[in-house]
């Protein structure tokens, strides 16, 4: 099959789309903030990774939602459901994490085509695993036979799962990075590879361009490309939490999922990012721009490229964030600084790119 460069948008997710669609849903959910003034009022605008809701004596309830996408798509190709649990867990207790707030617990909603317990039960176990590793509880959930709607590769074994987190903080330390200020320094965390986003792309260049069956091994990967792909999730609570707790001065924190680095722009402060210092990613990411022929730019919007999370701190404080990512067993980079920028853009110059308004383009 021959096709010229791929983009996310070509691949059947288009963000473009759907940004200009979110007005229409954002103005309903922003009128509800309104319904509970007192007691459970909204904290925080829209917009970042999670909102909080003051439920009294200075108590905030930190509030996430998140699924797997496609990912899903990739287990049922391998027959594969231990591990799809970790990475809903991770895609909302990360989320909640960025507000300051400690996971205390998540909710899952798994919808199915058939409840067959030799797909139950590995789901089951992987959110166990995945709770275990955040520290957080599942004390309920959903689980829906619909039929009629769900359709994957395999006939019979298609599912969704997506979940919601809650987590506690204090009204007065809730991180919005409103204090980031030029000269900070971002300390970035490295990912377990492709995360949770961006696998429709991958599956378009692997299984439909190339015909790669997903049980292919890829010399540069050292495994399987389904293996690759179906990688975990990075949980970041721990590390994070033991920063939070060491009095570590945290500016900001940031999961660097879909939109890529332009996630650090959710903070609350104007300033902009030059990260110019950034590690050499995973093969798997320089295995799909070479076969999807994917631009620098859609790389880097699309995917975390190496660094799942990010802590903005005080350049003195980023070697205790280092030390206590490695007692974690997490490699971690000082990527780059914080610049004053009413734009808030994001400056990649080793790539010679922009980020800005939901896009990275070339930096001329």
């Amino acid at each position: 099959m021959t096709e010229g460069p791929l983009t996310y948008k070509s691949a059947g997710v288009d963000s473009e789309k759907q940004e200009e669609a979110m007005p229409l849903l954002t103005h309903w959910v922003e009128r509800t903030f309104a319904l509970r003034p007192g007691h459970g009022r909204v904290v925080l605008p829209l917009g970042y990774f999670a909102n909080v809701i003051d439920i009294g004596n200075g108590v905030g309830l930190a509030l996430s939602a998140d699924g797997v996408g496609t990912k899903i798509m990739i287990a049922e190709m391998l027959g594969k459901y231990d591990t799809i649990g970790i990475d809903c867990v991770a895609m909302n207790v990360n989320d909640v994490l960025c507000v300051g707030a400690e996971p205390l617990a998540m909710l899952d909603y798994l919808a199915v085509e058939e409840p067959r317990r030799e797909l139950l039960e590995p789901i089951a176990k992987g959110l166990y695993r995945g709770a275990e590793m955040a520290g957080v509880t599942i004390p309920g959930g959903e689980i829906a036979q619909v039929t009629e709607i769900i359709h994957g590769v395999r006939k019979g074994w298609a599912f969704d799962l997506v979940g919601s987190c809650v987590g506690q903080v204090p009204l007065d330390h809730i991180l919005t990075g409103k204090d980031t200020a030029e000269g900070d320094v971002i300390v970035g965390l490295r990912s377990s590879g492709i995360h949770s986003n961006g696998l429709t792309l991958a599956r378009r260049i692997f299984f439909t361009k190339l015909g790669w069956a997903p049980d292919r091994h890829c010399a540069e990967l050292g495994r399987t490309i389904g293996e690759e792909l179906l990688e975990p999730t990075r949980i970041y609570v721990k590390e994070v939490r033991a920063m939070l707790r060491a009095g570590v001065r945290v500016k900001a924190l940031a999961h660097i999922t879909s939109t890529g680095f332009l996630n650090l722009s959710r903070a609350d402060s104007p300033a902009g990012y030059v990260l110019d210092h950034l590690p050499e990613p995973q093969p798997v990411f320089q295995l799909i721009q070479k076969y999807g022929q994917v631009s620098d730019e859609e790389m880097f919007f699309t995917y975390n490229m190496g660094i799942g999370f990010c802590v903005v701190v005080p350049p003195d404080d980023a070697p205790r964030v280092q030390t206590i990512a490695a007692e974690h067993g997490v490699e971690s980079h000082v990527i780059g600084r914080a610049v004053k920028d009413e734009m808030k853009r994001v400056w990649l110059p080793q790539f010679r790119l922009i980020g800005c308004d939901d896009a990275f383009q070339p930096d001329r």
